[in-house]
């Protein structure tokens, strides 16, 4: 069977779907959705919401920012509230086997809550380093040296992987160092290639093994290349894929951010430009509140004709790539989730985080 060439990650608008979202999500260039707190009320809305989403489409990706700290858009309502990922690193400091102890517990909590609501990835974890630089970024860093953060964002993962969530390393091949929020405003990191891979980028290869996607950054690195990571051929194709080793999806980050508009100007160029440079799915977020939606249709328009044009190729790799992320393994219900030993241990070792 082939597999679908579908590589826009869309959000909706609120807390059930409108029709015009349902006829929007059936729409062959669309790959998944990604869950904001406006699609939040109780965890029996948020299930009902994910049903009438595969319901539109079985085989749509359902992601969600859930980190910790400041940015965990689902909260209360049983979800555990989880700690900045700098608690972990500050732990690491005082005792490494417990951080690394309780960073593999915030991944199994993590996880189990998500797929619990039927929920496929989470973009986490953050690998940026903690240069004390990026307001953005703070205290969603590990710590400052690429190896404790290579050896905590392991730890992580393999909690999510038990409990059969996908995540996602970001930002690629580092927003830790530049002061400018990428949401914000276009930074530029002067620093060069060799630098960037012996600090910000090293957990990349390090972790290359295991990883399933990973998130550029909207950063220009001016002696690299003149265009942001995430519009970059070569730090996607070069550096990330050949030189890395990477060999999972690469997913942008979102192209409503001024770092990704300033350079291409209007959605639709930012995403044919991110998917020319190599990116499997390209985020775009927070337009279905505004006219029904009508920037997102119109960038569904857009992207049909430049395929029509052969600006660009569905990729049966990058097909594949996308479909791998989807959960593969079935669920515990939230009912059984809380008997799961494994599940009230990591609890547990969360709770005793100092």
């Amino acid at each position: 069977m082939s597999l679908p060439h579908a590589p826009l990650l869309i959000d909706v608008a609120g807390l059930e779907l409108a029709p015009h979202e349902r006829r929007r999500l059936r729409d062959p260039l669309v790959g998944g959705v990604i869950l904001f707190a406006r699609n939040w009320q109780s965890r029996r809305q948020l299930l009902a919401l994910v049903a009438q989403i595969r319901a539109a489409r079985a085989d749509l990706l359902i992601t969600v920012d859930q980190e910790g700290g400041r940015v965990q858009r689902l909260r209360g309502d049983g979800f555990t509230s989880l700690p900045p990922m700098a608690a972990l690193g500050r732990q690491w400091m005082r005792d490494p086997m417990r951080a690394v102890q309780a960073a593999a517990a915030c991944g199994c909590v993590l996880a189990g809550e998500l797929r619990a609501c039927d929920i496929d990835l989470s973009f986490t974890p953050v690998v940026d380093l903690d240069w004390g630089r990026s307001q953005v970024i703070g205290d969603r860093a590990l710590h400052a040296d690429p190896r404790v953060v290579a050896l905590l964002a392991q730890a992580l993962v393999s909690g999510m992987q038990r409990g059969g969530l996908a995540h996602c390393l970001k930002h690629f091949p580092g927003h830790g160092w530049v002061e400018a929020d990428s949401h914000q405003a276009l930074p530029r990191d002067p620093r060069g290639l060799r630098r960037i891979l012996d600090s910000d980028a090293a957990a990349y290869g390090w972790l290359r093994h295991g990883a399933r996607a990973v998130m550029p950054a909207h950063v220009v690195y001016a002696r690299v290349d003149s265009l942001p990571a995430g519009f970059s051929r070569r730090w996607i194709g070069q550096v990330l894929r050949e030189q890395l080793g990477f060999a999972g999806a690469v997913i942008s980050d979102d192209l409503t951010m001024q770092g990704a508009l300033q350079v291409a100007g209007d959605l639709s160029r930012g995403a044919l430009m991110a998917l020319q440079a190599g990116c499997d799915l390209v985020l775009v977020c927070n337009r279905s509140q505004h006219g029904g939606g009508e920037e997102l249709d119109r960038l569904l328009d857009d992207l049909h004709r430049a395929q029509q044009r052969g600006d660009w190729q569905a990729d049966p790799a990058a097909a594949a790539r996308r479909a791998g992320l989807r959960a593969c393994q079935p669920a515990l219900s939230w009912d059984d989730l809380m008997l799961d030993a494994a599940y009230v241990a990591a609890l547990d070792d969360l709770a005793a985080l100092e």
